[in-house]
């Protein structure tokens, strides 16, 4: 058949493609088109859904057959095949993939009590930011923020008039524990408790951490300033942070007028210090990074200022108490070594059980390493004040500065009411006289 064929062709020299009739039943094509006629039809599909929907065949560059059929305009009426079927359900079930991924990006908001709150999505740093901006002093200053964690130091904070800016909790129950009311203006946002507790101080985490602007003492609520009395505590360079943060939990429970802390003392709002602190920085007013003019300008007048020495003894004489102190460079070492020719600040010993806290008083605590500054014994000497000591048996080291800060002010605490009942009882038989 193909040498027929080929012997066909051949007789037709003019026109390369060879007519045969109809009446033969072959159709009439040229050779060009001999390789169309091989292929198969493509088999159509039609769906229930798409059903009548015309379409025209999607036309070809340098294919003449398909031109032919673009120029004839026939319309082929095609659907959906069952392949096109899965590759767009596959098409919409991955942009139905994104669409949700992207919202799980999206922070979620949620209610309580009427008080909205936020849903951390993962991968949010909001926690880690603001936890490590506040651990750092300088970044405190600065931007002006503390982080308070736990349920009792976030309500003693709150109840003072402290203004808190985001809270972070793990469940809902454990912002019920505060009082919503006084959260209306915070972010709250729900983390993971395996996110708290990588940014915890506490060993046992309670499942909430806040981000507070950092409180001025003259605007803050102190519940127990009925209970307080006329004496003040001043830290000289105490850099240790638990025992600035006892000293400050011993001058709360003392009922301290206020507390003042030198430029040398470690920051009041550092971790450690409102951990031994015990919500001591909402029961009296704090103030931090004095100079002594500052310092001079807190106290009220008259005053009389008594700093804690434990190098004296009332039995021992005034040189040899001079002498000692300067063997022992309890007095600043720096101060010592610029102005040598100086005579110190002659300022009497007394025993801590006897009468010093008379009037409104002042009490100086040193730090451990350098010990009194000269500027505390001048004020001491300059107010008419006392070096106050506390007896020890022999051969035994001195007391550390939180407990021996916590001894003098419970002590001074005795005697000041005490004065102050005697003088009720004046007034009151004057009165019925």
């Amino acid at each position: 058949m193909a040498a027929y064929m080929r012997s066909v062709l051949c007789l037709f020299p003019i026109e390369l493609g060879a007519f045969l009739t109809r009446g033969n039943g072959i159709i009439v094509k040229s050779q060009r088109y001999v390789r169309g006629l091989r292929r198969k039809p493509v088999r159509v599909l039609f769906s229930d859904t798409e059903t009548g929907k015309v379409v025209k065949a999607p036309p070809t560059q340098g294919r003449p057959a398909e031109q032919d059929v673009r120029k004839k305009g026939k319309e082929v009426k095609v659907t959906s095949t069952a392949k096109h079927d899965e590759e767009s359900g596959f098409i919409k079930a991955k942009s139905n993939v994104r669409s949700t991924t992207q919202h799980a990006h999206v922070v979620t908001k949620d209610q309580i009590d009427g008080l909205h709150f936020e849903r951390a999505f993962p991968g949010d740093k909001r926690l880690a930011r603001l936890v490590s901006v506040a651990r750092s002093r300088t970044f405190r200053e600065h931007q002006g923020k503390i982080v308070l964690e736990g349920r009792r130091l976030i309500c003693d904070a709150l109840d003072a008039g402290a203004s808190p800016q985001t809270v972070f909790f793990s469940m809902v129950d454990r912002l019920r524990e505060l009082p919503l009311d006084k959260l209306k203006r915070a972010t709250l946002v729900k983390v993971k408790f395996e996110d708290i507790k990588i940014w915890s101080d506490l060993v046992a985490p309670q499942g909430v951490i806040a981000i507070f602007s950092r409180p001025d003492p003259s605007r803050l609520n102190f519940a127990n300033r009925g209970h307080s009395v006329p004496l003040s505590l001043i830290c000289d360079n105490i850099r240790d942070p638990g025992n600035l943060g006892t000293m400050l939990r011993s001058a709360a429970a003392a009922g301290c007028h206020n507390v003042l802390l030198t430029k040398g003392c470690v920051d009041a709002w550092e971790p450690k210090v409102l951990r031994a602190a015990m919500g001591a920085h909402f029961r009296l007013p704090i103030f931090p990074s004095l100079n002594w003019d500052d310092i001079e300008n807190h106290l009220p007048t008259p005053v009389t200022v008594h700093v804690a020495d434990s190098s004296c003894d009332a039995g021992r004489s005034r040189e040899t108490e001079d002498s000692q102190i300067n063997k022992e460079k309890d007095y600043d070492s720096e101060w010592e070594s610029e102005d040598e020719g100086l005579s110190l600040p002659r300022v009497d010993a007394k025993r801590y059980h006897e009468s010093w806290a008379q009037s409104p008083t002042a009490l100086v605590i040193g730090g451990e390493t350098h010990g009194l500054s000269v500027e505390a014994v001048q004020l001491a000497e300059k107010t008419a004040g006392h070096r106050l000591f506390i007896p020890v048996v022999p051969d035994m080291d001195s007391l550390n500065s939180a407990m021996a800060a916590s001894i003098l002010l419970f002590e001074g605490r005795k005697q000041l009411l005490k004065l102050m009942q005697t003088s009720e009882k004046k007034l009151k038989s004057q009165a019925e006289r």
